[in-house]
């Protein structure tokens, strides 16, 4: 019994070796006359098209992203108010969970957590 579906399973796999590799002539084939389909004397021309079509390079001269112009973004940090420490009390005590309280209040997990430790609403460790 065992055996059969072993031997099921080569064939299936035979099947699928053969199928991808009928897939990728087809893809070859296609991608080959790709330009002829748009209009382009040549591939050459079809992939300079492609180029100035979709904008500056996302890449250095080394082949390394390029970095952004400007300054990278900054994540902007949580100010933490008494009201916040007062909504984070308010559904500690409701019984939602500390990425819940994050979640709802746009801050971060460790923020949820500082603050429930300075309010004293962390069980101690045993």
């Amino acid at each position: 019994m065992v055996t059969k579906q072993i031997k099921e399973l080569e064939v299936t796999k035979a099947k699928i070796i053969a199928l991808e590799k009928s897939i990728a002539k087809r893809l070859q084939k296609e991608l080959s006359t790709l330009h002829d389909k748009y209009g382009f004397s040549s591939l050459a021309d079809f992939i300079k098209a492609l180029r100035t079509g979709s904008g500056p390079s996302q890449k250095s001269s080394k082949g390394r992203p390029a970095k952004a112009a400007g300054k990278a973004k900054r994540r902007k940090r949580a100010v933490i108010t008494e009201v916040t420490r007062s909504d984070v009390k308010k559904m500690v005590e409701s019984g939602k969970t500390g990425s819940q309280i994050s979640k709802s209040l746009g801050i971060s997990l460790p923020s949820v957590q500082n603050i429930k430790k300075a309010l004293g609403l962390v069980k101690a460790r045993p």
